[in-house]
């Protein structure tokens, strides 16, 4: 089992693995390594407790993936911190199969996270890394970090992780805009005061997060609440591509194909493969489309505009107070006008810039637009001089494709990274994942990589 030290230890501490970063692909990683004999690894993370999302969770809101895409089962089904395995202990195994609906709520996912937390003693929260430094001395990493008292750590590691996730991001087009003006969906209910306020509110982006900011406003709407519009620049409102053989680019088959392409070839599928993680839920479209057709039963409600094909290029505040969006319509090239007293942006997430890497400056490999350059095993080209390891978790769309931030891909990242800090194979990993067959046959390949440059 695990072997992290105590939260209170009064010194600093050596470890095997040190993790930065607690949501729920590092803490898979924390679950998966629960169970590996020898392997002292710690997750840091600088929040007082694992939170999910929070300024998104309608109660009604579902997973979109089934219950299976949890922390550890799609690598190890019988691992005790498995979705059922929480089931069972909160007596719910009965009541979730009847429901015959195995996509949990997020809520409910979010409970199963915050029980697999409590399962943990290698967890730490109030840990902020503050920086992280290569000690050519000691051959290892070395962590400053400042807990939740004040009082800062040292730590090092063999080995190193960095899951420190995204940070809601707005285009420029928007951010002039003051903060009351302008919410992210990452804090819609946070701002639910600044909502229920508006005379009218603009939801400009689509994807999941805003498709569900729509469907609150239009339920709202149709209790005689206020208007609302919903921009985005996408073609049509368009759905997830969940189709069957089309999920099968989120398979680690399909990961170990795309990860050998040249890099450009990559950014251009990513870019062309965006409904496989930017899409809207069906199950979402349909409930959107059935509260626009009860309108149709109503006198007297506020407006609702829904409109697609549009890119908002600026933004400002009138001096009547209102919110004017310069929009443009793709299709056309018309420009106009759109006025609106609240701006719910939907326009997605970044990665969070890892200042605590600042002391490794020189050390990292970036590719030419400032990513990592991330090998097969999920781990960061370094400097030679560098002995250890740093593992990313979601920060790997640019190298690994869209199966990156899928949940159902995390337990096979995170059993390549334990396979490959232990040395050896801890968790078999599955060879056959996908039915369709990605790249050149086999004779050809061989003969593509076997021709001398000047041949290609």
């Amino acid at each position: 089992m695990n072997t992290s030290t105590n939260d209170d230890s009064p010194r600093d501490t050596d470890h095997d693995v040190v993790a930065a970063g607690c949501g729920p692909f590092n803490l898979g990683l924390a679950a998966l390594a629960s169970v590996v004999e020898g392997l002292d690894l710690v997750v840091l993370e600088s929040r007082p407790e694992l939170r999910w999302h929070p300024g998104l969770m309608f109660d009604e809101a579902l997973l979109q993936l089934s219950f299976l895409a949890d922390l550890v089962t799609l690598v190890d089904p019988t691992h005790p911190l498995s979705f059922l395995a929480y089931l069972r202990e909160k007596d719910r195994l009965y009541p979730f199969y009847i429901r015959e609906r195995f996509h949990p709520t997020r809520r409910e996912y979010e409970d199963y996270l915050r029980w697999a937390v409590s399962k943990l003693t290698s967890v730490r929260f109030g840990h902020q890394v503050e920086s992280i430094d290569w000690d050519a001395e000691r051959q290892r990493f070395r962590l400053k970090v400042l807990r939740a008292d004040g009082r800062r750590l040292g730590l090092t590691a063999r080995d190193v992780v960095i899951g420190i996730g995204t940070e809601p991001t707005v285009p420029g087009a928007l951010a002039s805009l003051p903060a009351d003006r302008l919410v992210h969906t990452g804090h819609f209910l946070h701002r639910l005061e600044d909502v229920e306020a508006a005379r009218h509110v603009t939801v400009v982006g689509s994807g999941q997060s805003g498709a569900e900011v729509a469907l609150h406003l239009l339920q709202r709407n149709l209790g005689g609440g206020a208007a609302m519009s919903w921009l985005t620049r996408t073609v049509s409102f368009a759905p997830l591509d969940y189709t069957k053989l089309t999920l099968e680019m989120t398979t680690p088959d399909y990961v170990r194909y795309f990860h050998a392409l040249p890099q450009p070839t990559k950014d251009r599928l990513v870019a062309e493969q965006w409904r496989h993680y930017k899409g809207v839920s069906t199950e979402t479209l349909e409930q959107l489309h059935d509260l626009l057709y009860r309108r149709e039963l109503e006198q007297g409600l506020a407006d609702v505009e829904l409109r697609s094909g549009v890119a908002v290029e600026a933004a400002a505040v009138n001096d009547a107070g209102d919110v004017v969006l310069r929009c443009r319509h793709l299709d056309t090239g018309g420009v106009f006008e759109h006025t609106t007293a609240l701006v719910v942006a939907a326009t997605g997430y970044k990665h969070r810039a890892p200042t605590f890497l600042g002391p490794m400056d020189g050390l990292l490999r970036w590719d030419d637009q400032g990513r990592y350059r991330v090998r097969l095993d999920y781990s960061v080209e370094l400097a030679p001089e560098v002995r250890g390891r740093i593992f990313v978790t979601h920060a790997d769309l640019h190298s690994h494709g869209v199966a990156a931030p899928d949940l159902g891909v995390s337990p096979f990242r995170n059993a390549t990274i334990l396979n490959a800090v232990m040395g050896r194979e801890v968790f078999a990993l599955p060879a056959r994942t996908a039915f369709s067959r990605f790249g050149l046959p086999a004779p050809l390949a061989t003969t593509r990589a076997a021709r001398r440059p000047e041949d290609a």
